[in-house]
């Protein structure tokens, strides 16, 4: 291994399953099954001979399982899904890790491992990650018993959960769903453009129906319908209404079986191993970034930390947006789109460049923490089929609060930077805890099975501090009107920690 030798990647593959428990146990996934399938396609990808062998390092992002605290693990525990990977592969990897939480983890380990060849310390690492929620759900509904456990004395790197991104003060007034975060981010966007509830529906249908047709046309789509732009918009029992002002398509799904893996080398390797030049692939820029705290953030309506790993990567690649043809941008809600595309200057309304190669995280599927990863399958392919050209695709994790993004090309750059540490924020809002009056600034409402259960919003007060509330059944009313209340006055009184408000 040299130090200051190029990185390239040479190999992609993905993996898809629509077992969902109806027809019996035969031929049901699991994480490891899927991660297998992925990577030995992304191996056979590579157009060389035995690569599994000289692979050193094996980095495997976090299942959902493993990503929450406490969990059940229903079908039993892989306690080293690393290790049992390297050995289903016939690998012998002298470094195991399995990633920490976070859908920014798929581009953040390409940098990472751009980095570490880069410096001498890898020479061939494999990225590989899955979710077989799909198999999951399925199994438990229809009463089919699975077996998932398994384990490996292979030591590994365990990177752990990583910091807590929801606050005491969040989780009492009930922020504990992605989408209820979102909600706000989507709200504080629909009252910046002036729009009514039902206008900025239009606007994330207008958005996401040509993300569902490129959906539609991927052979690893879980989910490939193509949607109208009515129906996305409309609430109806196939697309329901789940946190205010999102209805059911326009959200991340997660009930996918599906795989995905990447192979990165040094360039030299590459030449050793007779890996064509038409099969490389480069990374020209990466970036990342993480913010504080959703109630933390002085901005709503967007999100600094995809401005700033955006900016990064761009400016280490030494292009703008303007020169780049292909985009995978995350999409776990409308509002990660209309921010990305903003962070970068892009109209996206006007440009004709699609924003996918998959479909999306609502259309193609939501593996959990590694959508990215096919992202980064799908761009590899993209770009082969078009030499010289750039894509761009951004990985976030949380609720816009990890981001990781690569700037791709087929063509050979003049010098590897590896990428600098996360950027992070120097400003934040200071939190009222007490009885005050201020301007409803967001807001969402959670919904069930009867209806509309609980409003959340985020008022500031006129010394700049923050407070968060819960709406009383009148002002859960007004919330739920037509046109944005965001702007009005609020009276909050705050009790055990929880603020309760009123419109004045």
């Amino acid at each position: 291994m040299a130090k200051g030798d190029m990185p390239v990647l040479v190999g992609v593959g993905q993996s898809l399953s629509q077992w969902d428990g109806t027809a019996g146990p035969d031929g049901a996934p699991s994480p490891l099954s899927l991660m297998r399938d992925a990577s030995k396609a992304a191996l056979a990808n590579c157009g060389a001979g035995d690569i599994a062998a000289a692979i050193d390092t094996i980095a495997v992002v976090r299942i959902f399982e493993d990503s929450i605290g406490r969990a059940a693990h229903p079908h039993g525990h892989n306690a080293n899904l690393p290790g049992t990977l390297a050995r289903d592969l016939g690998a012998r990897p002298a470094r195991l890790i399995y990633e920490s939480v976070g859908g920014q983890s798929p581009q953040a380990l390409v940098n990472e491992m751009a980095a570490r060849i880069h410096a001498g310390e890898v020479e061939i690492a494999l990225i590989s990650g899955s979710e077989a929620n799909r198999a999951s759900k399925g199994a438990r509904r229809n009463d089919v018993e699975i077996n998932w456990a398994d384990d490996d004395a292979a030591p590994f790197e365990d990177r752990g959960m990583g910091a807590m991104l929801l606050s005491r003060g969040e989780i009492k007034h009930g922020l504990i769903a992605a989408a209820y975060f979102y909600g706000l981010f989507e709200n504080a966007i629909a009252a910046r453009e002036g729009r009514t509830r039902s206008q900025h529906r239009r606007a994330m249908a207008e958005l996401f129906q040509p993300f569902s047709a490129v959906a539609a046309k991927n052979p690893f789509s879980q989910f490939p319908v193509e949607h109208s732009i009515d129906f996305l918009a409309t609430p109806s029992r196939e697309n329901y209404e789940y946190a205010d002002p999102f209805l059911k398509w326009f959200i991340a799904q997660d009930a996918v079986n599906q795989g995905a893996a990447a192979i990165i080398m040094s360039e030299s390797k590459a030449d050793e191993l007779g890996i064509r030049q038409d099969n490389r692939v480069y990374l020209h820029g990466g970036g990342e970034a993480g913010d504080d705290h959703i109630s933390e953030r002085p901005c709503l309506d967007g999100s600094w930390a995809m401005e700033q790993a955006t900016y990064r990567a761009l400016s280490q690649a030494g292009v703008t947006s303007s020169y780049i043809l292909h985009f995978d941008l995350y999409s776990c809600f409308p509002c990660a789109v209309f921010s990305s595309t903003a962070a970068m200057g892009i109209d996206w309304k006007k440009d004709t460049r699609p924003f996918t190669l998959t479909g999306g995280l609502p259309f193609f599927g939501g593996p959990g923490n590694n959508y990215s990863l096919h992202g980064i399958a799908e761009m590899v392919r993209t770009l082969r089929a078009a030499p010289g050209a750039l894509g761009l695709v951004l990985a976030n994790g949380g609720w816009m609060t990890k981001e990781a993004v690569g700037v791709y090309c087929t063509t050979r750059p003049d010098a590897f930077t590896p990428v600098a540490p996360a950027a992070k924020p120097k400003q934040q809002v200071t939190l009222c805890d007490t009885d005050c009056e201020g301007t409803l600034e967001t807001f969402t409402v959670t919904h069930g099975k009867a209806g509309p259960e609980k409003g959340i919003i985020f008022a500031r007060l006129a010394d700049g501090r923050r407070a968060l509330a819960n709406a009383t059944p009148a002002a859960l009313a007004v919330l739920r009107e037509e046109v944005s209340p965001v702007g009005r006055k609020v009276k909050i009184t705050v009790a055990d920690e929880v603020g309760t408000f009123d419109f004045v």
